[in-house]
C-alpha cells in the first residue's frame, strides 16, 4: 500500500485501516503526530479530570487562550471534590474572561452531581454527565481510558471531508469514518494525532498539503477549500443600552440570567432607549450622560452597547470581586475613563 504511495480503495469507499491492527497508512499520521505534536500540558497527564478541564475549555476558545485558564482552574480547583465545593459565582470568577461560560456552570453542576465520586470510565457513562456531549465524551474515554471510540471536532471534520473530497459531510458519515479510521491499540493518542492534523497542516484557509502525511491519499488536495463547504451561518445584530451608575464604593451590577451570560453580573441592560429612564428611576440616579458605544460580538450575534454614565446614591460594587464578561469589561474601561475625564456630576 505504502510503496506505490497510491489512495487505497476497496468496494464500499472505506478507510484503508484494518480491525484489530495499526496499519501502515495509521503509522504515518502517528509518526507525523510524535514528531510535529505541541507539548501541551493535557498531553502531559492521564488523569481524567484534567483532561476533562482541558477538553472542555477548548470548545470555542483557541488553545494559546487555553492555556492559562487551563492553569488557573486546576490550580484554583485540583480535582472534582474540590469543583463540587465551590460556588457558581466562585467558579465563574475564575474563568472570567474565557466566554461560554455555561461551559464552566455545567462545570460545577458536573462536580456537584458526581459528589466526590470519580469520573465514569466508559464513553456511555460520560454522556449521561450534564453538559457531556459525544465529542467530549469520547475525548476523556478514549485518552483518559484508553476506551476505543473515536472524535469528532471541527479539525476531524475538515480532515475527513477532505481526504474523501466531502462538500457537506453528516455527521452520522463523520462519526461512521472517524470511528473505521481508529487505531484500537491506543485511541486516545490517534483521536490526539488526527486533531492536530487539523489544527497544524489541514487548516481551513490555507492547509499545507505538502507538509501533509497523507498527501498521498487526499481525494480532495487539488482543491481543498472546496472541502467541506461552510456551514450556513447567521449573525443576529443586536442594539442595547447600558447604564454605568457609579455609586459609593463602585459601579451599579446586575446578576444576569440566562444560557448566555447566566450566573456573571454585568451592567443594567435594556433593548430600548427608552427603557433607560427605568433604570435610572431604579438606582436613583437623577441624570445620565452618553459616554460612548461598546461594540462586542458573540459566536451568532453582534451587539452594540450604548452607554450612559450617571451617579448613584447606592454603594455599588468593586468590579474586581464580581464575575464580569468581556462585554461588561469593555463597558467598564469606557465608564471608568468617563469618570476620570471628569464627566459632570450632580
Amino acid at each position: 500500500m505504502v510503496a506505490g504511495r497510491t489512495r487505497p480503495t476497496n468496494p464500499r469507499g472505506y478507510p484503508w485501516a484494518v480491525p484489530g491492527r495499526t496499519c501502515a497508512f495509521q503509522k504515518e499520521l502517528l509518526a507525523w503526530y510524535a514528531k510535529n505534536k505541541r507539548p501541551l500540558p493535557w498531553r502531559q497527564t492521564r488523569d481524567p479530570y484534567a483532561i476533562l478541564v482541558a477538553e472542555v475549555l477548548l470548545q470555542q476558545t483557541r488553545v494559546d487562550q487555553a492555556l492559562n485558564y487551563y492553569h488557573r482552574f486546576l490550580e484554583k480547583f485540583p480535582s472534582l471534590r474540590e469543583l463540587a465545593c465551590a460556588g457558581e459565582e466562585e467558579v465563574l470568577k475564575v474563568w472570567e474572561g474565557a466566554g461560554y461560560y455555561r461551559r464552566a456552570r455545567q462545570l460545577v453542576r458536573l462536580a456537584k452531581e458526581l459528589g466526590g465520586r470519580e469520573l465514569p470510565r466508559t464513553f456511555a457513562g460520560l454522556l449521561e454527565l450534564p453538559g457531556i456531549g459525544p465529542y467530549t465524551a469520547a475525548a476523556v474515554a478514549s485518552i483518559a481510558f484508553g476506551e476505543p471510540v473515536a472524535v469528532v471536532d471541527g479539525n476531524v471534520r475538515r480532515v475527513l471531508a477532505r481526504l474523501w473530497a466531502q462538500e457537506n459531510p453528516t455527521p452520522a458519515w463523520l462519526r461512521e469514518r472517524a470511528q473505521s479510521l481508529l487505531d484500537p491499540q491506543d485511541p486516545g493518542t490517534w483521536n490526539q494525532a488526527l486533531m492536530e492534523l487539523g489544527a497544524l497542516v489541514c487548516v481551513p484557509k490555507q492547509p499545507r498539503c505538502s507538509a501533509c502525511p497523507w498527501a498521498a491519499f487526499c481525494a480532495g488536495k487539488s482543491d481543498p477549500h472546496r472541502f467541506p463547504q461552510p456551514r450556513p451561518r447567521r449573525v443576529k445584530v443586536l442594539r442595547v443600552w447600558a447604564l454605568a451608575a457609579r455609586g459609593r464604593q463602585g459601579f451599579i451590577f446586575e446578576k444576569r440570567e440566562g444560557p448566555l451570560l447566566g450566573g456573571l453580573w454585568g451592567f443594567p441592560l435594556v433593548h430600548e432607549a427608552q427603557g433607560v429612564g427605568k433604570l435610572l428611576e431604579r438606582y436613583g440616579v437623577d441624570r445620565a450622560w452618553p459616554i460612548g458605544t461598546v461594540r462586542h460580538s458573540f459566536t451568532h450575534r453582534a451587539v452594540t452597547v450604548e452607554v450612559y454614565l450617571g451617579f448613584s446614591p447606592l454603594q455599588g460594587d468593586d468590579p474586581r470581586v464580581r464575575p464580569l464578561s468581556r462585554l461588561d469589561r469593555k463597558i467598564l474601561v469606557l465608564a471608568e475613563a468617563a469618570v476620570v475625564e471628569g464627566a459632570p456630576r450632580l
